[in-house]
């Protein structure tokens, strides 16, 4: 008992040596003076970005809308009952594809009729040339016997008033032709018009109508919208139109977060005299990167006031405030030519543009300024630029 009592005793003392000469290091002078040098002379790893020239246009922002040039009520084009509805409100047509069936029942009888009359015009048409040719030919007859004695001018001038009589018949008979197909064209049209078609691609709205309802002509049966078609349309203050033409390219921005380029296509030449502003159409070139876009989605125009200038712009990122300062830290290569070094330099900056900011003074283009780790930098620490973001 006495044995192990020591030995425990003994490991305790050896311990608190142990404690004692590493705390004495720690508060060792020159120790921690040492480890200062080594942790000073590490790089930092940060993240940097050029100083680039770009050009800057002043915008002012004006809320517009999406709209679908192609948009509208699919009506019916002949009269009938409903037989069956092919689609459903957010269903996605082709064009051509069936939207609604017209019972066509009537509809086919009467082209079977106007079939028939269309074939018993023709009979006509038929024997009326045959009566044609038939007085033609007793008339010759008459003719070549003008020198003989049988010859009678009073019955040569009936024969000749025959044919006459005759050719009008015909000229009748083919006008009524005429119009039997033209009946029968329009009951075809009536039947193919009893299927209702998509007359462009898009996307049903509303539905008006439904299974066993009566239409007539004009009468709706459903909305679409061509989703595919849709530009931007914003009511533009009159002070602000000055800086556009067709062609102008300007810049849209939905939940600002995606960027939409777009022209301009067309200016109303009308003026809302309550709000002083124009409505102005926009082409947007959108690239499928931005879904379930809608027609009267807002979307924010950035409208130019001002002539394109070629600026100095910086990182917004690279900027912070110290002192009241604003300044950034710009890479720089060490002298030896191994490693790199970040040093504070004060700007004066101007508008913003974008994402970043415009230099008036303190940086020149090609620069290196960190955007990422540059607020626990001290003038003169060695950094390591991160491949990565």
């Amino acid at each position: 008992m006495t044995y192990n009592l020591g030995v425990s005793l003994g490991r305790r003392a050896v311990a608190v040596l142990l404690a004692a000469l590493m705390l004495g290091a720690a508060w060792d002078p020159a120790f921690a003076q040492e480890k200062k040098k080594k942790k000073r002379g590490r790089a930092m790893l940060v993240v940097a970005d050029k100083v680039i020239k770009e050009p800057m246009t002043q915008t002012f922002p004006v809320i517009g809308r999406l709209v679908a040039r192609r948009a509208g009520v699919v009506a019916a084009r002949t009269q009938g009952p409903v037989a069956k509805m092919m689609v459903d409100v957010g269903d996605r047509v082709k064009k051509g594809d069936l939207i609604a069936s017209l019972v066509t029942d009537s509809i086919v009888w009467k082209k079977r009729l106007k079939q028939a009359v269309v074939k018993e015009k023709k009979a006509a048409v038929t024997t009326a040339n045959a009566q044609i040719g038939l007085i033609k030919q007793e008339l010759k007859r008459l003719k070549n016997l003008r020198r003989s004695a049988a010859f009678s001018q009073a019955r040569f001038e009936d024969k000749r008033q025959e044919v006459v009589k005759a050719e009008s018949a015909a000229a009748e008979a083919s006008a009524n032709l005429q119009r039997a197909r033209a009946d029968l064209k329009l009951t075809e049209i009536s039947l193919y018009n009893a299927q209702v078609r998509a007359p462009f691609g898009g996307v049903v709205s509303k539905r008006y109508t439904d299974s066993g309802a009566f239409l007539n002509v004009g009468q709706p049966v459903v909305d679409l919208i061509d989703d595919n078609s849709l530009e931007i349309e914003a009511d533009v203050p009159s002070n602000r139109i000055g800086g556009l033409t067709p062609g102008t390219p300007i810049k849209g921005q939905i939940d600002f977060k995606h960027s939409v380029p777009a022209k301009v296509r067309a200016m109303v030449p009308e003026e809302n005299p309550l709000t002083r502003t124009r409505t102005v159409r926009f082409t947007a070139e959108f690239d499928g990167s931005i879904k379930n876009l809608a027609a009267s989605q807002s979307i924010t125009i950035l409208i130019p006031i001002g002539q394109t200038r070629t600026v100095v712009s910086v990182h917004k990122d690279a900027v912070i405030t110290r002192k009241g300062q604003k300044i950034v830290f710009v890479v720089v290569k060490n002298k030896e030519g191994k490693g790199q070094k970040a040093f504070p330099r004060t700007v004066t900056l101007g508008e913003a543009v974008g994402g970043r900011f415009e230099v008036l003074s303190g940086l020149k283009p090609g620069e290196r300024v960190v955007v990422r780790g540059n607020e626990r930098l001290r003038p003169g620490q060695k950094v390591k630029i991160s491949k990565t973001s």
